[in-house]
């Protein structure tokens, strides 16, 4: 996270600035109206959470995106190992200890009192089965691509509380890695997604009605501590407005991704996330395989004006997709500075060359991705017109922009500008270089060669020679590769009922840990 955000205030209080900016817009939510199709129905034993998005599925394997990681991780199913937000250290989960054994080995002793929703024991062959799922399976796990960067790794049992896992080279962070996966039973479909999960976590999935609410019940055979919440209740509403609104007239206790104009008032919490906003270009189409036309981009993209109108002031303009506080962050990258001037002479530079920079670039928006998303397109697209280039703007629903995120790509889309967000908190550099700048990389539209080993460098390194290596991985995307034009480092607003105490950290907006949710005193 970058250190110009701020902290969050305490549970169930906003942020002084939240606060300031969110106070005026109660105003509008009078009446005493209800919420259509609400779940207000839930009772006091449920805790109810109001989403931007309906889960496209709850695949454990893929939770690395947010809107399906903010259901599943931690609730239904559980990681060997997980990263404390705050610290950035790795604590237990289902496996007690873990160590390096060789260098390119890793042994992992797993916790002999876990079961799963259906009752069986969770093991050494489950864990095994889990991690060769997500890694080595053709179902095209996000994990996968994001945190393996499509690695071919063994795991093995070696006996019931036992695994071993084995990568093609030293892997430092593995244990790091491996807090991606999370753990299912052998029974679990290896030749397709599922959409609901059978987990060791505390809550199992009780109810879906699609496209009106989920219900998840708390797992009274759990092996940790049991949550203070029966249930959980997720509906999801689009409108940011209408998801604060729910909150104040008391039918939601938490709603997540809201901006400061949507009228949260004195139930918003201002949080620093781990997000960072940036539009990958698709360098492989004309005219942005001009590396001109791409420079042009950023430049033509007034940073500043997008933070401080759309946003808000609720974050920081941003040069780079590794935030502070990350292994691999470069200081010396800068936000690209607003030039129109110099936007336009690089668009006519290349037009005299003879690249079609009147071909039309679609900008490929995701409703929802954040607030106000549809309004933060329509600046850039303002800008990239004023800059000299066609540019129009698709808002698509999540399923139909996850299309164009993860390889393979759509056939015959013309140069684009997909709209995403990248969230680090697992605070290492690997986790974003090869999926998102590799030549191959699950989320990549383009990488060059030279790039390409950079990184690999960087994966085989560690210390301060593994920072290094990844900042000046970093530092030549920059200025040679020019793949994406980076945005803004978010913070997050969510909005808490006076009923309920939860603390937001930076992992909040990819995951919400029901167990950390409470009952105000």
């Amino acid at each position: 996270m970058t250190s110009s955000l701020r902290p969050p205030g305490p549970p169930g209080r906003p942020g002084r600035r939240a606060a300031a900016l969110l106070g005026a817009g109660a105003m509008l939510l009078t009446g005493g109206c209800t919420v259509a199709n609400s779940g207000t129905s839930a009772g006091a034993d449920t805790v109810q959470i109001v989403l931007p998005e309906e889960p496209p599925t709850l695949e454990p394997c893929d939770a690395s995106l947010t809107a399906t990681g903010r259901v599943t991780r931690s609730n239904i199913t559980e990681p060997l190992t997980e990263r404390v937000p705050e610290t950035g250290e790795l604590e237990p989960k289902l496996a007690t200890e873990w160590a390096q054994t060789s260098p390119t080995t890793w042994r992992f002793t797993l916790r002999e009192d876990a079961v799963f929703h259906d009752g069986t024991a969770f093991d050494a062959e489950d864990a095994a089965f889990s991690v060769d799922r997500t890694v080595n399976s053709d179902i095209g796990c996000n994990v996968d691509g994001y945190v393996f960067g499509d690695s071919e790794i063994v795991a093995t049992a070696v006996d019931a509380a036992t695994l071993e896992v084995t990568t093609p080279e030293p892997d430092p962070i593995l244990p790091l890695r491996i807090s991606f996966v999370e753990m299912v039973p052998t029974t679990t479909d290896a030749n397709a997604k599922v959409r609901e999960p059978i987990g060791t976590g505390p809550y199992r999935v009780d109810t879906w009605n699609q496209g009106i609410n989920l219900r998840l019940a708390r797992f009274d055979d759990y092996w940790g501590e049991a949550p203070e919440y029966p249930a959980a209740l997720y509906t999801w509403r689009a409108e940011g407005s209408i998801r604060a609104a729910m909150v104040t007239s008391g039918e939601a206790d938490i709603a997540v991704g809201l901006a400061p104009a949507d009228g949260a008032g004195d139930t918003a919490v201002e949080y620093p996330n781990s997000e960072t906003s940036y539009l990958r270009i698709g360098a492989d189409e004309p005219p942005l395989d001009d590396i001109r036309v791409r420079r042009a981009i950023n430049y033509a993209i007034d940073r500043e004006g997008l933070v401080a109108s759309v946003f808000a002031g609720l974050g920081q303009p941003a040069g780079q997709v590794v935030p502070e506080g990350v292994t691999g962050h470069n200081p010396d990258i800068d936000a690209w500075p607003y030039d129109m001037e110099r936007a336009r002479s690089l668009i006519d530079e290349a037009r005299a060359d003879g690249v079609p920079v009147g071909n039309t670039v679609t900008i490929i928006g995701r409703n929802g991705i954040y607030p106000k998303a549809a309004e933060a397109m329509e600046v850039v697209q303002n800008g990239l017109l004023e800059a000299g280039l066609d540019v129009e703007i698709q808002m698509l629903d999540v399923n139909a922009w996850m299309e164009y995120l993860l390889r393979p790509f759509p056939e015959d889309i013309g140069p684009t500008l997909l709209q995403a967000q990248h969230g680090n908190q697992a605070g290492d550099a690997a986790f974003t270089m090869e999926q998102v700048y590799g030549s191959e990389g699950a989320q990549s539209s383009y990488g060059t060669p030279e790039l390409d080993e950079m990184i690999h460098r960087a994966q085989l390194a560690s210390g301060a020679e593994r920072d290094t290596a990844f900042a000046g991985a970093l530092a030549y995307q920059n200025d040679e590769v020019v793949r994406d034009a980076v945005l803004a480092h978010m913070t997050g607003i969510i909005s808490l009922s006076p009923n309920v105490t939860y603390e937001p950290n930076s992992a909040s907006g990819d995951e919400m840990h029901l167990a950390a949710i409470h009952r105000a005193e």
